[in-house]
């Protein structure tokens, strides 16, 4: 049996067969959660799953930390029911803060807490970070029956981590303390023999695993045989196609008897992978079965959004009608205070934005002027370096020789010709104005910007750059053009946020947005090695502070 559906009838066993007084008082004050409790345990979860959460509101309303604490580990155990990981670890250790550690009415809350993240953290493969869990579960566990299970929990992620040595002790130790021939020894048998092959290829578990079977026969623990056949088929995977797929097919027949979806994908997994001359017939039936649960698992991530929105939605709606004339007050009060605020702002703005244009446009303007003084100043100098001297020293050689040599002073003269243009062409090139730096990065980052795109830049100023080198500005250019075509690419990113700062004779540009953050298999990509590089060549320091699903975070530091 799965450790979540174990989980579950633990906790429906413990909540319903030992009612303390303070369970009594819940329902006395928070109706919700009496109603939720009881959905909860005639198993129409998704029901259940709402009330909990209007219980919660209630239960903050009234400042009550034990209730908000029990119905958000509840919460948490349908989230992780239903494969949404992190929701059920942000919900669970949510709940955590509500409690006590030194109060024992509050000990087994904290148990089921810890054990429901635990759980999410291992199935999201964090298997070192997950123990750490188990173990306060099993520290905060007042029932021993619910002890085992976590003690089994921990074996099973101990033995995923590959601690085999611990595995074996832990699951030896539980194996001591359970009567033989029930359900819990098979389970923790079954456990016991597949770690100990895992840690040995030589080792022969089929002994162990046929007699925890017969137990789980005998017992009618069509769960339990579920994940016997599944251990009988892994075993035999690559020692007896015919054995693999015997327990294979038993597998999925039974997997599907007792409606499990993720079962059934593993059977089928297998039989493609051992059973070459039926693998389209399984491959159809494995993509079928697994568009539908995924299309089952985002409808359930998107009911929990819209569950949290109507809680929300109606908890607003009483406060609303409750303040209904206070509020009134308030926003005539805020409307003027706003209105006044925005004339002030905006005459501001106007008049900030104003002096700021005449300051850059006069700028511009001396700048330019400086440049054609500088360009007026070059050209002086070659015409009389060239022109001047050159005709100065035809003159010399006509006055103070005997003979003009008329065909050598045409020569002279001609290439003083050919040098005057040469003059005139820099001069031209020289003159074609530049445009500025700051407006290159603009024009650049503005260019990813779309309907559904926005790019915000800030600190752009064009005094920023005056004293910055030119091999830094290309070299920022480069980096804000690859980090912009792996935001387009990869981010799904709705804003993106880029600022440039410079004090204490450092350049630093901050990058932000609220995509899906970089995926695992592009961090290590050839784009942002070259960022990196580019950026290391200037001496300086970029970091990356990765938010999946939440969004990226950029720090760039350059010396100048």
């Amino acid at each position: 049996m799965p450790r979540s559906i174990l989980f579950l009838i633990s906790v429906l066993i413990v909540t319903s067969c030992s009612k303390t007084k303070t369970d009594e008082i819940f329902k006395k004050r928070n109706h919700y959660y009496d109603l939720a409790y009881s959905l909860y345990s005639h198993g129409d979860l998704d029901s259940s799953y709402f009330y909990f959460e209007l219980a919660k509101e209630k239960f903050s309303e009234e400042n009550d930390s034990l209730g908000i604490a029990k119905s958000l580990v509840m919460i948490g155990i349908y989230q992780y029911n239903q494969g949404d990981f992190f929701g059920a670890q942000e919900t669970s250790l949510s709940a955590t803060r509500y409690l006590n550690f030194h109060n024992k009415d509050h000990l087994s809350l904290l148990s089921y807490g810890y054990n429901n993240i635990a759980n999410a953290t291992d199935d999201l493969k964090q298997y070192n970070e997950a123990i750490p869990f188990y173990q306060k579960a099993i520290e905060y566990s007042i029932d021993s029956n619910v002890s085992l299970v976590y003690k089994n929990n921990l074996a099973v992620c101990l033995r995923n981590a590959k601690r085999y040595p611990e595995s074996i002790k832990l699951s030896k130790e539980i194996l001591s303390k359970v009567p033989n021939g029930t359900t819990n020894y098979a389970k923790f048998l079954n456990n016991l023999a597949k770690t100990q092959w895992m840690a040995n290829d030589f080792y022969n578990p089929v002994p162990l695993y046929h007699k925890a079977l017969a137990i789980r026969v005998n017992e009618k623990d069509l769960w339990g045989q579920n994940s016997s056949y599944a251990s009988l088929a892994k075993y035999y995977e690559k020692k007896s196609a015919d054995s693999s797929i015997y327990y294979l097919n038993k597998q999925y027949n039974i997997a599907r008897a007792i409606g499990s979806a993720d079962d059934q994908l593993n059977a089928l997994r297998g039989l493609i992978q051992t059973n070459s001359f039926n693998s389209e017939r399984y491959l159809s039936t494995y993509l079928a079965l697994n568009d539908s649960i995924q299309q089952a698992r985002a409808a359930a991530k998107n009911q929990f959004a819209l569950i949290r929105y109507e809680v929300e939605k109606n908890k607003a709606d009483n406060l609303r009608l409750e303040k209904e004339n206070v509020e009134k007050q308030n926003r005539l009060v805020r409307q003027r205070a706003i209105t006044g605020a925005s004339i002030f702002l905006l005459l501001l703005a106007v008049g900030g934005g104003t002096l700021w244009y005449k300051r850059r446009k006069q700028r511009l303007e001396l700048e330019a002027q400086n440049r054609v003084k500088e360009t007026q100043l070059h050209l002086s100098k070659k015409i009389h370096d060239v022109v001047a001297n050159g005709i100065y020293r035809v003159m010399s050689e006509i006055e103070h020789g005997d003979e003009v040599d008329r065909d050598g002073v045409l020569d002279k003269l001609e290439n003083m010709y050919h040098q005057s243009r040469d003059i005139s062409h820099d001069v031209e090139q020289k003159t074609i104005t530049e445009t500025p730096y700051n407006e290159q990065l603009a024009s650049l980052l503005k260019s990813f910007a779309a309907d559904h795109r926005r790019v915000l830049i800030a600190g752009n100023d064009a005094e920023q750059w005056d004293d910055i080198s030119k091999r830094i500005k290309d070299e920022v250019k480069h980096v804000l053009q690859e980090l912009m075509v792996n935001m387009k690419k990869h981010s799904q990113a709705e804003q993106v946020v880029i600022r440039f700062e410079k004090s204490e004779q450092k350049l630093s540009i901050f990058y932000k947005d609220n995509g899906v953050g970089i995926p695992e298999e592009k961090s290590k990509g050839k784009g942002l090695a070259n960022t990196v590089s580019r950026i290391e060549s200037l001496g300086g320091d970029i970091t990356f502070v990765n938010e999946p699903g939440k969004g990226l975070n950029i720090t760039t530091i350059i010396p100048l």
